[in-house]
């Protein structure tokens, strides 16, 4: 019999310890609601639907984490350059902002896992020649006046890449053929090109990538591995990549997320 109860008792354990973190020890501003930044003007990522509601990438997905935390998912509009301020501040639990994974941001913040995998890519014509990143070599191209983008087209050897006040100018130029591929980020070209219906697709291979993560307090690490759980099993399950796909037309999985910097 004491056997028997020393089984049971372990099985709960495991039980327990298989379980998300209950909502008291995630470390919450205020107990069962998940506060989140976001800026509301940042398409795909955050906007504005035509209801008025907010909407996109970033706000399905945390819909989707807080409601299987068993939370009430409250996102906070704000400008990018105070979020990381007010993070640190502690007047939010997440920076749920779209922010690349760097080590110098690491020093200051908690990231969740990479959760999405970006960067720079080559946006052609349909029925182009142009098959991948390696094919620009000799090319006109395009891209955003000021961005990293014309720099890092520059090692692919194009005959010239021309600056561009916004990205809708440099790929109607494209679509008119005045250029041979636009060089931009790859979840803003596969939003333009799934919104705007016009003949483009993205070439094969990246000029520069990137990873995004969501930041957390360092004192908020109980949080940061609820928040990972849940996205790990939205990704296995498929609704990240219906999420994506029903948005942006792709599915930008890192294949190999970096890990939170616990």
């Amino acid at each position: 019999m004491l056997n028997r109860l020393l089984a049971i008792k372990a099985l709960a354990v495991a039980l327990v310890a298989m379980m998300p973190a209950a909502a008291a020890d995630l470390e919450l501003n205020t107990p069962g609601k998940l506060t989140v930044s976001t800026e509301g003007t940042f398409p795909p990522f955050s906007m504005r639907a035509p209801s008025g509601q907010l909407d996109g990438v970033e706000i399905r997905l945390w819909t989707e984490i807080a409601e299987r935390l068993g939370l009430e998912y409250q996102p906070l509009v704000m400008r990018w350059e105070s979020t990381l301020v007010g993070l640190l501040a502690g007047q939010f639990d997440v920076m749920g902002t779209t922010m690349d994974i760097t080590p110098t941001r690491a020093e200051q913040i908690l990231y969740s896992d990479g959760w999405l995998q970006s960067g720079g890519v080559l946006v052609v014509r349909e029925g182009s020649d142009i098959a991948s990143v390696e094919d620009m070599a000799g090319r006109i191209i395009g891209a955003l006046t000021a961005s990293t983008y014309i720099e890092h087209a520059q090692p692919f050897g194009p005959a010239a890449v021309r600056a561009y006040q916004s990205e809708s100018d440099a790929l109607q130029d494209l679509v008119n053929g005045n250029i041979e591929g636009v060089v931009t980020d790859q979840v803003a070209a596969a939003y333009a090109i799934k919104t705007s219906g016009l003949p483009l697709r993205i070439a094969e291979g990246f000029v520069s990538e990137v990873q995004k993560g969501w930041g957390f307090q360092k004192t908020r690490p109980n949080l940061a591995r609820a928040v990972n759980q849940a996205l790990a099993d939205m990704k296995a399950d498929g609704t990240y990549a219906a999420i994506m796909t029903e948005i942006l037309g792709i599915v930008p999985m890192p294949a190999d997320p970096i890990r939170s910097n616990f």
